[in-house]
């Protein structure tokens, strides 16, 4: 069975090592993961197989984590959602203009209102060199039906404002 692990703690060493060791000690896999660091806090989304027998004594043996300022919460996986993926072609768009409030609820409802369905999206803020401002830059994997197209995408993120450029040549 397949369980996911969100995880949100004060930032120090040592985390990732000892929520690896827990799993490991209950014959679990560490699958995939995204592991960062943000204002100052370890935040991060696990996969992790293990066996159905030992499920809840993962769970239980992560919980003394707590104590140690580990905030751990512990789903059961979709492995039928999974499934219905491997179907349909995953999209990569970059997505970069200048920062301001509301980009990414406008970028989002663009891609919602489309009806692609998000994989990924990593955002980032970070000096633009020319302006003084800020640029805000996304990458976001997304997946569309057959009736839809990656230029509709292309246009309505065009259309949300003049300085956005969508680049559409990832991987």
């Amino acid at each position: 069975m397949e369980l996911i692990l969100t995880i949100l703690a004060d930032d120090k060493p040592g985390i990732t090592e000892k929520l690896a060791a827990v799993i490991e000690q209950h014959q679990g896999n560490w699958l995939e993961s995204r592991l960062a660091r943000m204002a100052g806090k370890f935040a991060g989304i696990v996969r992790v197989q293990v066996a159905t027998n030992e499920a809840a004594a993962l769970q239980t043996a992560l919980l003394p984590l707590k104590q140690e300022g580990l905030s751990i919460q512990v789903e059961a996986a979709d492995s039928v959602a999974d499934d219905t993926l491997s179907n349909l072609t995953i999209q990569v768009v970059e997505v970069v203009g200048n920062d301001r409030p509301g980009i990414v609820r406008q970028v989002t409802n663009v891609l919602a209102s489309i009806g692609a369905n998000l994989i990924d999206i990593k955002t980032e803020i970070e000096p633009a060199s020319m302006s003084g401002g800020n640029l805000f830059k996304a990458l976001i994997k997304f997946t569309l039906q057959d009736e839809q197209n990656l230029i509709q995408i292309t246009d309505a993120l065009e259309a949300l404002s003049p300085d956005l450029m969508v680049d559409t040549d990832q991987r």
